[in-house]
């Protein structure tokens, strides 16, 4: 092997590389000549991450850093995942999707545009490794901000930075792919450094005829890969398309639905009211919305209720009010399930009049309606229910239903409640409260590691409810004694280890994997297995050190020259 002629890569200007390493990956007199601690190392990023005054001059450090060291950056993050978390995804990554093409400064990820069409096998080619998971998105739909065209991508970005941080995939087996399809945003296309196709929104017909490319190329140039499709405005076509042909799932219906079940699964406990005695009230009956409340009726049905008497548990709002057979309008086909028809010919055309005619156990809100979730709205919630169950979902935090200092304060502090975005701690009568966090990032990196370690040929419901299931028994007992419904976001490498178990399980029931080598394993073997192959960050200086002593041996041994080293 000769290394006379090397590149080194970005991620190998690592101040905690020996001399002897440098050398090897020549850049030996390129970085400083310090050998460093890797603590000395968290030290100053830390320190310089205390000096930025804003979230998105945060994002922008930390993205440079990525791009710069890669495993010093996820040594960052799986140290300090609570406080790196929102900086990196949500709720910081709303504000930098908004100011991509004005922040740009740096390739990151892979983009298709439309006029690929043809041609998307051979740009495939150009991205430089050999990719296990993408998260594919086109930028219709992002968070609660709409139609961002290519300024998207910073949604894949992020969220495959979560699936290794907090599942241990390895950053190079990630691959962020933004599909160029125009934009329906009139202010991108005028704006002059918008870095996306000045061009309308392709058709339907259009985007699915070039989806069913871009699923076909991605799978000829690595078999198997593991898709997550991601804030498409109408996720549901491609779901339906390709996910019993494909390895694919939708986060925003799938990993959604199954983290707030894991949720509703311990705040049902905790309620005292049996699933049969539950009314959820939902305001947002879009595709999360929908999708969340299917997965909530697979469990009341697992509970002992017929599929009509759990749909009959949910009352869906959208827009136009209680979603009814009779309402007048034409429904999209998504609501049709759970439209009601027991309203008696009387429409309900806003919240508070359905929260009133419901009187619910349950209140889930996936609206993007900041402060929806009035205080007469939760006090009213408190007076009908012991512990009334509060899940304003919606992100980012200014897009949030309600705060968990309202839920709390008008609730009387008997809200069992769980937000999509952060929250601060309340002080409620001398005791600190902690809120939920009915955060994704609690199962779409395990049903990512658990997928790709058992090779499923595709991604069952079976395997997303068992997400959600082995979610909800990822608490510690500390944490279910103060009525954490969430288990403490610290902890979600062992977390994303549990939902992997559930998935890798309900894979083999589902007869669907291809590992071999998980046949037969007990629990405890299976963990070991799962943890052994989990990328770690804190070990790779040691694992170059490794390999580049092994190599230098090799060549005094063979008597092979190499006068850098």
């Amino acid at each position: 092997m000769s290394t006379s002629d090397r590149t080194p890569d970005a991620g190998e200007f690592d101040t905690s590389h020996s001399i002897a390493v440098r050398k090897f990956n020549r850049t030996h007199g390129l970085i400083p000549p310090a050998v460093e601690d890797q603590d000395v190392q968290l030290h100053r990023c830390l320190k310089q991450l205390s000096q930025k005054q804003n979230p998105i001059d945060k994002y922008l450090y930390l993205s440079g850093i990525r791009n710069s060291n890669v495993h010093l950056f996820y040594r960052l993050a799986t140290n300090h995942i609570k406080d790196i978390a929102p900086l990196i995804y949500t709720p910081t990554v709303g504000d930098a999707c908004l100011q991509w093409s004005h922040n740009y400064v740096q390739p990151e990820g892979l983009y298709l545009s439309y006029s690929d069409k043809g041609h998307v096998a051979s740009i495939l080619h150009n991205w430089p490794y050999h990719a296990e998971i993408t998260v594919v998105t086109d930028g219709s739909r992002i968070l609660g901000l709409g139609d961002l065209g290519i300024n998207g991508m910073g949604i894949p970005v992020g969220k495959l930075a979560l699936y290794t941080a907090c599942a241990g995939i390895r950053p190079e087996a990630t691959l962020p792919l933004m599909l160029d399809l125009g934009t329906g945003n009139k202010e991108l296309l005028e704006d002059p450094l918008y870095l996306g196709s000045k061009r309308e929104k392709v058709s339907a017909q259009e985007e699915r005829e070039f989806m069913d490319e871009v699923m076909i190329a991605l799978n000829e140039k690595w078999p198997g890969i593991v898709v997550q499709f991601e804030d498409f405005k109408n996720p549901f076509p491609a779901l339906e398309r390709y996910q019993h042909k494909y390895t694919c799932f939708n986060d925003d219906i799938q990993g959604t639905g199954a983290v707030v079940l894991a949720g509703i699964i311990n705040a049902v406990k905790k309620s005292g009211v049996p699933v049969k005695g539950q009314r959820a009230v939902f305001m947002g009956a879009g595709s999360a919305g929908v999708g969340v409340a299917k997965q909530i009726v697979e469990y009341f049905m697992r509970e002992g209720l017929t599929e009509d008497q759990a749909r009959e548990c949910f009352w869906l709002v959208d827009t136009k009010g209680l979603v009814t057979n009779d309402r007048g309008d034409k429904l999209a086909p998504h609501k049709v399930y759970f439209s009601r028809n027991d309203n008696g010919g009387k429409q309900y055309k806003n919240l508070a009049e359905v929260v009133h005619y419901v009187k619910p156990t349950i209140l889930m809100g996936l609206s993007t309606i900041g402060g929806i979730f009035t205080p007469e709205l939760l006090t009213k919630m408190a007076q009908w229910n012991k512990h009334p169950i509060i899940f304003p979902l919606s992100n980012p935090s200014a897009n949030s239903e309600c705060t968990f200092e309202d839920a709390i304060k008008y609730t009387n502090g008997t809200a069992l409640f769980a937000s999509g975005s952060p929250f601060p701690p309340v002080n409620y009568k001398g005791k600190s409260l902690q809120p939920g966090q009915g955060n994704n990032m609690y199962v779409f990196p395990g049903i990512g590691l658990g997928t790709i370690l058992s090779k499923s040929t595709v991604v069952t419901q079976s395997m997303i409810y068992a997400s959600a299931q082995a979610l909800s028994t990822a608490l510690t007992p500390s944490e279910r004694s103060q009525g954490w419904l969430y288990p403490e976001i610290a902890r979600i490498r062992d977390v994303s280890v549990i939902v992997a178990m559930g998935v890798i399980r309900a894979a083999e029931e589902a007869g669907v994997d291809r590992e071999t080598r998980i046949e037969g394993m007990k629990d405890e073997e299976l963990e070991r297995w799962v943890r052994s192959k989990m990328y770690d960050p804190h070990e790779e200086t040691q694992r170059v050190e490794k390999e580049v002593h092994s190599y230098i041996k090799d060549v005094v041994g063979n008597g092979v020259g190499g006068s850098h080293l």
